[in-house]
């Protein structure tokens, strides 16, 4: 375990307020902000301290974590001159483990370097179940110099695997996203198809496990389908976010992702439909509406 630090962090939601607990049971002093003022003061009886504002999170701090919504979100608080950046000592550590766009996380990397701040961008897989384990996988990007000396406050968080430079971890994360997003649609269909040919779909569940159809997707998320059981781990309006993101990033390499573009338009069309702030694995309920069958 690192020497206990000083660690701003910034938003506390369904994924961020677990990881800070994470950090506190580390030892560490966490300085928690969210916009929502209530979620931050949760942490209090972990042993954080409520901080009124970004900055004040951040002043002093050895590093700060921003798990905030969107690349606008990280952008407003952490960038300018009243930003959060501006407010961090030099040597200190910079990790966004929000899901961002690779541009995005490039250019706060370079602003956070012009102040003389180490910066990685870190976003993470496995939901709120891996950020209450503290079994999240997270993919970093940055300098080698960044991730040496992130990668211990991370480890308290996760398992923690150095993918590249500047913007690399975002680039992992929608590739990450592109294949959930992509089995999740593949086992709603599934699904779908076996209740409507009269099997029963726990019992066709078990029977894929542990071969080649075997996932976490599978394991989790399709007893989540089966149950209509669709309280938010992972908002779909997020899940969207992300694969149009990868969808635009791809376009700007040369590239053309059909798979991911018809699950794009699967998850926009659901988001479209009032389900946005319903779990991901209510996509089921988009691939039902298509053909005409109850989504209750």
């Amino acid at each position: 375990m690192t020497a206990p630090l000083t660690i701003g962090f910034l938003g506390t939601g369904i994924m961020g307020a677990p990881m800070a607990r994470h950090l506190c049971r580390a030892g560490h002093a966490v300085r928690a902000w969210n916009r929502s003022p209530a979620k931050a003061a949760a942490l209090a009886e972990d042993g954080a301290t409520v901080a009124a504002d970004p900055r004040e999170a951040a002043r002093g701090a050895d590093a700060v974590i921003c798990m905030l919504s969107s690349g606008p979100a990280c952008d407003e608080i952490l960038l300018g001159s009243r930003g959060v950046i501006a407010a961090m000592s030099p040597g200190s550590v910079l990790a966004v483990m929000s899901s961002i766009p690779v541009e995005t996380a490039q250019r706060q990397a370079e602003a956070a370097a012009a102040a003389g701040i180490h910066a990685v961008d870190a976003p993470v897989s496995g939901g709120e179940r891996g950020a209450v384990a503290g079994t999240l996988a997270i993919m970093a990007g940055g300098t080698p110099e960044a991730f040496g000396r992130a990668e211990p406050i991370l480890a308290a968080m996760g398992r923690v695997t150095h993918v590249g430079p500047a913007g690399s971890g975002q680039l992992a994360k929608l590739a990450n996203q592109a294949i959930v997003a992509s089995t999740l649609v593949t086992v709603a269909e599934a699904i779908t198809f076996v209740e409507r040919g009269g099997a029963d779909p726990a019992k066709v569940r078990e029977a894929l496990l542990g071969g080649f159809a075997d996932s976490t997707i599978l394991k989790q998320h399709a007893l989540r389908m089966i149950a209509r059981d669709f309280a938010p781990g992972g908002p779909a309006k997020y899940q969207v976010k992300d694969t149009g993101t990868a969808l635009s990033h791809a376009a700007t390499l040369g590239l053309t992702l059909p798979v991911l573009s018809l699950v794009d338009r699967l998850f926009s069309e659901m988001v479209a439909q009032g389900d946005g702030d319903l779990d991901h694995s209510a996509v089921i309920r988009e691939i039902r509406r298509r053909n005409g069958l109850s989504t209750a």
